[in-house]
């Protein structure tokens, strides 16, 4: 603010209109001030807010809804949201909690190229692997399910079960599948662009395995629809069939449906009505056979 300069320079001599002037600021609205240095509304602020740190002083474990009580109780006529903009300004914050403040994150990692293109077929074991998340509410909150399928038999060769949607799922999921499939090197993990298929974790993890990373375009359902259908399969067969009161009941179904149902009993008709354990015994020497 100009004026108090104005002020200033005019008590050492210097003419009003030519500092006026010089900082291209009119002069009434500089005379206005001179005569009102400090408007109406700034003295209620400023009265609100001496009022709003006593309240704060005193109870230093209130939140901002209590302290406009407390103000609305000494005679202002202030809305909670007042209150909260004058302690966020003042930083004036309850003892039982701190002001939330955004971490500084640096960018994901770039999403990979369409490998695929829609093709979701394979030649042999471990050439393509296809990953997805889906998600269910429970009595408990939602469980999230990663799972990842052998384009090649269709078998979900690794699979991460947890109640957040982390990177770290993803990483389980691929973890597991490696420890179950052997050498991996040179396959192909395809997903869709979600940020934890993105995080630098899994990233990670595909480089320790010697992996190639393949994602979709964004909002393309269609370019990881194998996935897709053994989702809405899953949804069909144990997701959809009952209320889930907690996560463990939830899990344990899943796991049983897809070692014991989808695995050993469901045939397929892409497999030549096998199901895939049997398809990867039958095209599979011993010697190499899969766990």
């Amino acid at each position: 603010m100009m004026y108090p300069l104005v002020r200033e320079l005019a008590g050492d001599g210097v003419p009003v209109t030519v500092t006026c002037r010089v900082l291209k600021i009119a002069r009434q609205p500089y005379y206005r001030w001179l005569a009102a240095p400090v408007t109406d509304t700034e003295l209620e602020a400023a009265h609100l807010a001496n009022a709003v740190f006593d309240a704060h002083r005193d109870d230093p474990e209130f939140g901002y809804r209590f302290l406009a009580d407390e103000v609305r109780a000494t005679g202002f006529e202030v809305c909670d949201r007042t209150v909260w903009r004058v302690c966020r300004d003042n930083g004036w914050w309850s003892s039982f909690g701190k002001p939330r403040r955004r971490k500084g994150r640096s960018p994901g990692t770039p999403a990979h190229d369409d490998l695929v293109r829609r093709n979701f077929t394979a030649d042999g074991p471990n050439r393509l692997w296809l990953a997805d998340i889906t998600e269910h509410p429970t009595g408990d909150g939602k469980l999230y399910l990663c799972a990842i399928k052998d384009a090649w038999s269709n078998r979900i060769v690794g699979w991460s079960i947890d109640s957040r949607m982390k990177a770290r799922l993803v990483v389980a999921a691929i973890e597991m599948a490696v420890a179950r499939r052997g050498e991996v090197a040179g396959c192909i993990l395809h997903s869709d662009r979600g940020s934890q298929f993105r995080a630098r974790k899994v990233q990670r993890a595909l480089t320790r395995h010697r992996m190639v990373g393949s994602m979709g375009q964004v909002g393309s359902a269609g370019d990881n629809a194998a996935m897709e259908s053994f989702f809405a399969l899953l949804q069909r067969n144990v997701l959809d069939r009952r209320r889930w009161h907690n996560r463990d009941q939830l899990r344990i179904a899943i796991v049983t449906w897809i070692e014991r149902t989808y695995h050993r009993r469901r045939r397929q008709t892409a497999l030549g009505r096998l199901t895939p354990v049997e398809y990867e015994m039958i095209n599979t020497p011993p010697a190499t056979l899969a766990a």
